[in-house]
């Protein structure tokens, strides 16, 4: 008997509506539950989910989320075409992805990446 999958991953956020206008606009997450004005949100990731849950004050750990997507170099534009800074810019890695980095609102890394 072993694990299968990762269902979901939760993270703490301090502000809802700027961690839902990221996920749901600027990265493109489809949201299925809570929203701007909830304390839970919900959103859909392939066969998973990432869900926020508000907190007052900024966890004393931060998570890092891996997202395989189709074209990193499309998902880097539109990232900074609205005005956000990925810390990395595309590159390929020796173990065999093209990727970069971008922390959201909270401090949480984000890293799109493609097999090569």
């Amino acid at each position: 008997m072993g694990v299968e999958s990762i269902s979901a991953v939760t993270l703490a956020v301090t502000d809802m509506p700027r961690s839902v206008v990221f996920y749901r606009d600027f990265v493109g997450l489809e949201l299925l539950y809570g929203g701007e004005n909830a304390t839970f949100t919900s959103f859909r990731v392939g066969a998973g989910y990432i869900n926020l849950m508000l907190r007052q004050e900024r966890p004393a750990w931060w998570g890092r989320l891996i997202f395989h997507v189709d074209d990193v170099d499309a998902h880097y534009r539109r990232l900074t075409g609205y005005g956000l800074t990925p810390s990395t810019t595309p590159a390929d890695a020796p173990w065999g992805e093209r990727y970069f980095h971008i922390d959201d609102p909270d401090g949480h890394e984000l890293s799109f990446a493609r097999p090569l």
